[in-house]
């Protein structure tokens, strides 16, 4: 076989398989993204504004309060944000640290899939000595039956070969607070069901800050829906807002966003 053949075959191979991104600058970015075991940075970072987050100003006060000390380089709490889905978890993290970056906060957001758990001694490997804080956001963690997912992310929080750098710290939300099922048959393909139970009971354990949200009533979820109107110019008719979550089978803050959003199409008008 000749060199020009070799090498035509090697061409396509790359073409085929081309090598991963390089890792970007973790001084760079506002906020990034974990994948294939490099740092990329978010396209697009534009959080809400913490006022437009209506009934959890307990929440907000926490957390924010967590992530400051946090990028100060002071202690600070791995936090576990549980409860019901569309009730603002992930928009809090992503507004809190909107908030403490406009407040000259050195704080980056990293998003993590949940499958990358394995990955996560490589991310901190790569952020450990960067002179920068960061929240390491892992949205709506789940684990499939059996799993070693719960150890291992265990292990990550409190004192493991593999726990995260001083500068990092892991914000996990969840739809519920002990990130366990509600039905232990979904766990009978377990050696010891209890014993997968156990773990992620000892994994909620594991966060120093535990936040709850909770379906939000009627005058809360107008009051959202009131803010992101405010916000965007339109006017919008109170029934029309409740008979639009009616349809969808109950109120939170993603059903009043979705309605500004009906709201701007059916005014012709850019969010």
């Amino acid at each position: 076989m000749n060199e020009e053949l070799l090498a035509r075959i090697a061409a396509a191979l790359e073409r085929l398989a081309p090598p991963p991104p390089e890792t970007a600058d973790p001084l760079a970015h506002p906020a990034y993204i974990w994948r294939q075991n490099v740092l990329q940075p978010a396209r697009a970072f534009e959080p809400l504004g913490l006022d437009l987050l209506e009934g959890i100003d307990p929440q907000k006060e926490a957390l924010v309060g967590n992530m400051r000390r946090l990028a100060a380089g002071l202690p600070a709490h791995d936090v576990l944000l549980w409860g019901a889905r569309g009730t603002g978890k992930s928009a809090l993290v992503k507004a809190g640290v909107g908030a403490v970056q406009g407040e000259g906060g050195n704080l980056a957001l990293i998003e993590i899939a949940g499958d990358a758990l394995a990955s996560l001694p490589a991310l901190f490997a790569a952020i450990a000595d960067a002179p920068r804080a960061f929240v390491l956001f892992i949205d709506d963690l789940g684990f499939a039956e059996p799993s070693e997912a719960p150890r291992l992310l265990r292990s990550m929080l409190e004192g493991g070969a593999e726990a995260r750098p001083a500068n990092a710290r892991l914000h996990v939300t969840a739809n519920r607070r002990h990130i366990v099922p509600r039905d232990m048959s979904e766990q009978e393909s377990a050696i010891n069901p209890r014993d997968v139970a156990d773990d992620k009971l000892a994994l909620a354990d594991r966060f120093g800050l535990s936040l709850g949200f909770h379906v939000v009533d009627q005058p809360t979820y107008l009051a959202i829906v009131e803010g992101y109107a405010r916000e965007h110019g339109l006017s919008f008719d109170p029934h029309d807002a409740i008979g639009w979550a009616t349809q969808r089978g109950g109120r939170s803050g993603r059903v009043a966003w979705h309605y500004v959003v009906e709201l701007a199409g059916r005014e012709g008008k850019h969010l």
